[in-house]
């Protein structure tokens, strides 16, 4: 793992499925109910009890759907990790309909989440840059500013892992924490 944030701040290029932190995030569409890209494998490697319990949660707390920038938490199923933390990021329209502030929200409330579970490491996916188009260049502003102003806001002992699908991706989001600096953040 490389580190942006020394001590608390990882980057890799994995299967987000198969790390060893006490939550991971889902980038999970508003159903809660699975679909492509990361959410179909966090779904497909947790096993049926994860989409049992997001039916429940559909059924007792969003029967429209999660809003998107929320984040909301199930165990994890036959996952290495405790939790999953379950976040719908925004697709991305040109950055004129809230974007930013939605996918800041979705980190920032899944971190929030993790640390309402008591959670000492999460991992996230790069949320939004997939299917929903985000640019990941943008994004890993975002991303970063976020985790900034958390780590600076809350006294948490927290790792957090940024898990990415390619190489590619993950040489993004470093080369953007690395251009802008990361000293600002301790």
């Amino acid at each position: 793992m490389h580190e942006l944030i020394p001590g608390i701040c990882y980057s890799c290029t994995a299967d987000i499925t198969q790390v060893h932190a006490k939550a991971i995030v889902n980038a999970a569409n508003s159903t809660l109910l699975g679909g492509g890209g990361v959410d179909g494998a966090i779904h497909a490697a947790a096993g049926p009890t994860l989409l049992a319990a997001c039916r429940q949660l559909r059924e007792r707390q969003y029967p429209d759907g999660l809003p998107i920038g929320e984040a909301v938490s199930t165990h994890a199923g036959r996952l290495p990790a405790e939790f999953v933390i379950h976040t719908v990021g925004p697709v991305w329209h040109g950055g004129k309909q809230g974007e930013p502030g939605l996918l800041a929200a979705a980190y920032r409330n899944s971190l929030k989440e993790a640390e309402r579970l008591g959670c000492t490491s999460i991992a996230f996916p790069a949320v939004s840059t997939g299917v929903y188009g985000y640019p990941r260049d943008l994004a890993a502003g975002i991303v970063r500013d976020t985790i900034c102003t958390y780590i600076r806001e809350t006294a948490a002992p927290v790792k957090i892992f940024l898990v990415f699908f390619s190489h590619h991706d993950e040489q993004v989001f470093r080369s953007v924490f690395e251009r802008t600096g990361v000293s600002p953040c301790r």
